[in-house]
């Protein structure tokens, strides 16, 4: 696409997605993920209403008069945005692809990150990392991960979750908030899951059509792999097919569900014609 016609798209999805993290999520966020504890700020007088456990007896007998210590936050806290460019996410049969759905969602979360002042960072990832954008902060930066994440054009349509797992312990030395962007149709990386869901939150969203959960009985059609690009005939009137495909999907999505559980890490499904607002306020506000 050329630059006016990708500036309009990245400005429309900034109009949604802040719209989303400024009136929906941004409070959600904050309370869903908080900061590594309390950093003292300042002494001011006794108010009605204050904690009495906060009274600063120094400072009050210095002035005979109450005072309480203030208390903020200590957020600092880095988002990292772990997104699969694989080729089976330029897959959809309703409105919109598989990566547009997952462009919205990862603009959602990095604006509301960024208006709780926290850094974002981004990984591209294949059967390899494609792309990997340094945690920062800032509407700015957040307006190059949307670009990336519109224009990018990955070497390779093959998916491999645990190279880009162990990229990101690679990278992140520190605690982070990551959330994988994904439809997981992948095997075997659970054992690198559970070592960095011991370090970072993290968070898997499984993005998918209704219509991958099963093949509909058209006869005999030509389909490609989109990972592969190979082209073959398949008989979709063949029950034993249908079943077949069914029990492989099935066994990709229990495989990630499983996997995800037994690390201790979070999970959200995405399917293309629901609301992934709906699923992300629920998937705060169930952790807050």
């Amino acid at each position: 696409m050329d630059t006016k016609e990708l500036l309009k798209k990245v400005r429309k999805i900034e109009i949604k997605t802040r719209r989303l993290s400024n009136h929906i999520f941004g409070g959600e966020y904050h309370s869903t993920f908080k900061g590594r504890g309390m950093t003292f700020s300042e002494v001011r007088q006794y108010q009605y209403g204050d904690d009495v456990r906060n009274i600063d007896w120094n400072v009050t007998a210095r002035y005979n008069e109450p005072h309480i210590k203030i208390f903020e936050e200590e957020r600092e806290l880095t988002m990292m945005l772990m997104v699969d460019v694989s080729g089976s996410e330029w897959f959809g049969t309703d409105e919109q692809f598989k990566n547009e759905v997952i462009t919205e969602i990862a603009a959602t979360l990095a604006f509301s990150a960024t208006q709780n002042n926290d850094k974002i960072g981004l990984i591209l990832f294949t059967d390899g990392v494609e792309l990997y954008i340094p945690p920062k902060k800032g509407r700015f930066h957040v307006l190059r991960i949307i670009r990336e994440l519109l224009e990018f054009k990955p070497k390779s349509k093959k998916t491999d979750i645990t190279n880009a797992l162990k990229f990101l312990s690679g990278v992140m030395k520190k605690r982070a908030i990551v959330f994988m962007l994904s439809d997981f149709i992948a095997h075997d990386y659970q054992q690198t899951l559970k070592i960095v869901a011991n370090k970072h939150d993290l968070t898997g969203i499984r993005v998918y059509d209704k219509h991958e959960e099963s093949i509909p009985n058209l006869g005999i059609v030509q389909m490609r792999d989109e990972e592969t690009n190979e082209y073959m005939l398949v008989n979709t009137a063949s029950k034993k097919i249908r079943t077949d495909y069914s029990k492989y999907y099935n066994e990709r999505v229990n495989y990630y569900k499983d996997s995800f559980t037994k690390s201790g890490a979070g999970t959200i499904d995405c399917r293309l014609d629901e609301s992934y607002v709906t699923k992300l306020l629920g998937y705060f506000k169930h952790r807050a």
